[in-house]
């Protein structure tokens, strides 16, 4: 699937929730025009003025003033939120009949539907996860076990993305001794203990075999 930056550009809408009646549905905007998308058939407060990580209640109206749902709003505003980018999270009741209008009303007003993980990708490109963490999202909504979960969470909150980049750095330290000693070599000095390169190469192929 090929994102271009147009697309990227956009404000994106989805369901967060499972499809199927329930109780509550939340719908999820993300982009530069998430909260004025949402500010224009919002009737409460002003959106674009309230604080980021504050809820809402009021309710969402057509075209025609006419009354969709009684809803609760998250805003996220950028760059703290999941994507990077300005995010609302609209609460409301878990009507398919009402899901499905509040999304076509948001998009009539500028938002287009999301594709298939397109919120993880805008927070990986928006450098809010590695990829590392990306593919833990995942994980972390298909874990049927604790052990499955426990790994999901460790990956997600950067476990394995730490530990590689501590090793990166030990890597990078050692070649930059192992260049001194090129430079000096007609002097016979040793900056680099090889014993402690060897420790440091097994515990990467150790990491390694562990990720696969």
């Amino acid at each position: 699937m090929a994102y271009s930056a147009h697309n990227l550009s956009d404000t994106i809408v989805a369901l967060a929730t499972p499809q199927g009646v329930g109780a509550i549905g939340v719908i999820r905007l993300s982009g530069p025009a998430a909260i004025t998308i949402v500010d224009e058939v919002f009737k409460g407060k002003q959106l674009k003025e309230q604080p980021s990580h504050t809820v809402h209640f009021g309710t969402i109206r057509d075209e025609a003033n006419k009354v969709l749902d009684e809803v609760l709003v998250t805003l996220f505003v950028a760059p703290r939120s999941y994507t990077g980018e300005n995010v609302v999270e609209v609460s409301c009741h878990g009507s398919d009949f009402i899901i499905q209008e509040l999304m076509r009303l948001f998009i009539r007003r500028g938002a287009r539907l999301a594709q298939a993980g397109e919120f993880t990708m805008r927070a990986f490109l928006n450098g809010q996860m590695d990829l590392s963490q990306a593919e833990a999202v995942a994980d972390l909504i298909a874990s049927s076990s604790e052990g499955s979960h426990e790994l999901a969470m460790q990956q997600m909150r950067g476990g394995f993305s730490n530990e590689i980049a501590a090793l990166r750095q030990q890597l990078i330290d050692f070649a930059s001794l192992i260049e001194l000693e090129l430079d000096f070599g007609e002097e016979d000095v040793e900056f680099a203990n090889r014993e402690d390169l060897r420790v440091l190469v097994e515990k990467i192929q150790g990491v390694l075999r562990q990720l696969i």
